[in-house]
């Protein structure tokens, strides 16, 4: 007898240890079906900001003059915005110049796509500073920029930019 109860025994681990049987297609996990990413395109990225005290990029500019940075808030139009990660956007100063923003800490993002022309609100320091050739070279490669306008840059740039604690998007 008791050959039989381990028989039976055996005969159950098995059934309970065996795999699942492969007829059984009605588990599919979501794990399994890709699910496209929602970007948020507007609103609020980095620390909550309003939209009272806002400067024009002219303002901006009358403001840093004889001044190495200044804390404030601007409006302008988003140009473009990194390509990679969306670690930088450029905003119009003016019609020939723009000026590359970027985000404290690299502590918030913004959409890599689908906001150029959008009007835009960041806070935080304007600064002027020296770029170098290695630096715009990066950015340029992150834009999505072409090998050979990459190579073109041979030369450093004085530019003013902007380190965002909050952003905007319109």
């Amino acid at each position: 007898m008791k050959r039989i109860d381990l028989k039976i025994l055996a005969f159950f681990f098995l059934v309970a240890c065996s795999p699942k049987s492969k007829e059984n297609t009605s588990e599919v996990t979501e794990k399994e079906v890709p699910v496209e990413e929602v970007v948020q395109l507007t609103g609020n990225f980095g620390d909550e900001i309003t939209e009272d005290g806002v400067l024009s990029p002219v303002d901006l500019l009358a403001k840093l003059e004889g001044l190495d940075s200044v804390n404030l808030k601007v409006e302008s139009e988003i140009l473009a915005t990194c390509a990679m990660k969306g670690c930088w956007m450029n905003v119009a100063l003016n019609d020939d110049e723009h000026m590359r923003v970027t985000f404290k800490d690299y502590g918030f993002f913004v959409p890599k796509e689908g906001v150029e022309g959008k009007k835009v609100i960041f806070e935080g320091y304007a600064k002027k500073i020296a770029t170098d050739v290695e630096t715009l070279r990066h950015f340029a490669k992150d834009a999505g920029k072409s090998q050979e306008e990459i190579d073109a840059i041979t030369e450093p740039k004085d530019e003013i930019t902007f380190i965002a604690s909050g952003v905007i998007i319109k």
